[in-house]
């Protein structure tokens, strides 16, 4: 899923939230070690059971809250009643930023860059830089085609590149990225971070359109450290 989609449905579910009603509603059913009816929550609540029920049903829809059903009478077999609808938090984690970060990436990269050191005995820069080349290579494998001139291939990197967030703009000979989605963590570690980032785009590029486009290491503020550009 792109960062754009990923924002669009993360707003969608945020804004579900926004009713105080539903919102105590859905920190009742969060804070339960079991999923809990629509009379309990209605109870908690101190709403009418009508109205917990077309709450939980919207935080349902939005994504916040799974269902299941059972009898919560403690009895089974006829006359034991009919199964009860019961919520609980779903697995949805929601991120919202704006601009885009992504520091879920830099935190995949990082933990599989420490786990490869302590398995191969690599000293930990080195498999940073390879498991960023790798992910770089994985971005441009997912895409249908690659860039066989100038033209294509630029097309193909802001597609790609909006997509993750780097708000890249065409100008002139060179895509420039207006954000970095590792922006806090570039700022703390610059060198570490603005070369794994490098490394990725590097690897993207040259996968993508091999010979035609390239990644240049080229910070500047207000903007991603790596700008691209194509080969002469």
């Amino acid at each position: 899923m792109s960062n754009n989609a990923k924002l669009t449905g993360n707003i969608a579910a945020v804004s579900a939230l926004a009713d105080e009603t539903r919102r105590s509603l859905y920190l009742y059913v969060c804070a339960q070690p079991h999923p809990v009816s629509r009379d309990q929550a209605a109870a908690a609540a101190q709403v009418a059971v009508h109205t917990a029920k077309f709450h939980l049903d919207k935080l349902e829809a939005a994504g916040l809250l799974v269902t299941s059903y059972a009898r919560t009478s403690g009895k089974s077999g006829p006359g034991a009643g009919r199964s009860a609808k019961l919520y609980e938090r779903s697995a949805l984690e929601l991120d919202v930023s704006l601009p885009a970060r992504d520091y879920v990436l830099a935190g995949e990269l990082m933990a599989q860059a420490i786990a490869r050191a302590s398995r191969d005995g690599d000293e930990i820069a080195q498999a940073l830089r390879d498991v960023a080349r790798e992910k770089g290579v994985s971005l441009a494998a997912s895409l249908e085609k690659t860039g066989t001139d100038a033209a294509t291939a630029f097309e193909l990197a802001v597609t790609t590149l909006r997509g993750l967030g780097y708000e890249p703009r065409v100008e002139g000979d060179h895509v420039v990225m207006a954000n970095c989605p590792f922006h806090r963590l570039a700022g703390a570690h610059t060198e570490l971070v603005c070369g794994m980032n490098h490394d990725m785009l590097s690897a993207f590029t040259e996968s993508v359109a091999p010979g035609v486009l390239r990644a240049d290491l080229d910070p500047a503020p207000g903007r991603c450290c790596v700008t691209l550009c194509a080969v002469e």
